[in-house]
């Protein structure tokens, strides 16, 4: 197993990799490939060891491990793969490396909306992808999503990659609601709004607010809690504090919402105790966790969100099942192509 780990270690090089993978089979241990960094799960994992005595092991990765665990096929350590998007989600179960996960303790946890039909993907949390706009230079206290293609907002808007899965998520959901030949008009006029072309991440659209290059910008909420916390470049503070969060659509059908989730892997070795992590991450104690530590919303009814996070407004989560997201995706994908969004306003 360890010679089969080094080979492909070699074959799917990763960002960054904290603790050793286990063994493929060890009493009283769980195997976890992750998207989410450590610092961000670390609490919950510590939480679940204390209540049930299992270990984890955790290899992180920022990509590849969908492949990976495709690649290692029924040889592959991992129990559980945990990530974030409703795209990377839907994606392990194309692979083929996800199994169905039977618990009535997940599906009275968990809302329908936010669970494959099939038990293949569980949401352990919501980030709304919401607009960030300038205190000094937008006034309205309210925006829609089919807003962003007006022509007043052009020259003013920034974004990141219409490719990026967090986009295209977006886009799926208009193609939901509206329809493709609908979205595919709205999405050129918002090309046409843009300031510059899409680049850098979220955190990059606020910081060209700041710098007065944009007005408003698109982004997951969770990054403006990183921003206001972040003691190691405190001038992410200062661009936090020159935007406030708008919640598009809050007076009709609510704001697009996406998924962190865990799903179970097909070969999962250590498989009982991989189900008592996904259920333990299901429950109020570890959704009370994710909410202080993150900065997201929990998806378990009943369970609050944080005081840094319930001041950035009431957020309503649109009621689109995430399913039907993830099944308009390509041609989310082919739409943004189609209309040379990531080239750009027209000139």
């Amino acid at each position: 197993m360890r010679s089969t780990l080094r080979a492909l270690t070699g074959a799917f090089a990763m960002t960054t990799a904290t603790f050793a993978a286990a063994p493929a089979f060890a009493d009283g241990e769980v195997n976890i490939y992750s998207y989410r960094q450590p610092f961000l799960i670390q609490p919950l994992l510590d939480a679940f060891t204390a209540e049930t005595g299992v270990k984890t092991n955790v290899v992180f990765a920022s990509k590849g491990l969908g492949e990976r665990m495709a690649a290692e096929g029924a040889n592959s350590p991992a129990d559980v793969l945990l990530t974030v998007d409703i795209g990377r989600l839907d994606g392990a179960k194309q692979l083929g490396v996800t199994q169905p996960v039977a618990s009535d303790v997940v599906n009275e946890n968990i809302p329908a909306q936010y669970r494959d039909p099939e038990g293949h993907w569980i949401g352990l949390t919501n980030r709304a992808r919401i607009i960030y706009a300038s205190k000094d230079r937008v006034s309205q206290d309210s925006i829609t999503y089919e807003e962003l293609s007006d022509p007043k907002w052009n020259g003013k808007l920034c974004t990141r990659s219409g490719q990026h899965v967090y986009t295209i998520g977006l886009i799926a959901s208009m193609v939901a609601h509206h329809g493709e030949e609908k979205t595919e008009e709205w999405l050129a006029g918002v090309r046409d709004n843009l300031a510059r072309k899409p680049a850098g991440n979220d955190r990059a659209q606020v910081k060209a607010i700041f710098a007065g290059e944009c007005d408003i910008s698109i982004g997951n909420t969770y990054y403006m809690g990183k921003m206001e916390t972040n003691d190691k470049e405190p001038e992410q503070k200062e661009w936090a504090e020159s935007v406030r969060i708008l919640f598009p659509n809050s007076a009709d059908r609510g704001s697009h919402v996406n998924l962190a989730g865990v799903v179970l892997a097909k070969h999962a070795p250590n498989k009982d105790n991989a189900v008592k992590l996904i259920e333990f991450l299901t429950s109020e104690n570890a959704q009370k966790i994710y909410a202080e530590t993150n900065f997201e919303y929990p998806v378990t009814p009943g369970v609050e969100v944080s005081e840094r996070v319930k001041s950035w407004g009431e957020l309503k989560p649109d009621a689109l099942s995430l399913d039907d997201v993830a099944k308009n995706r390509k041609t989310a994908s082919e739409l943004v192509d189609k209309v040379g969004f990531d080239d750009g306003p027209a000139s």
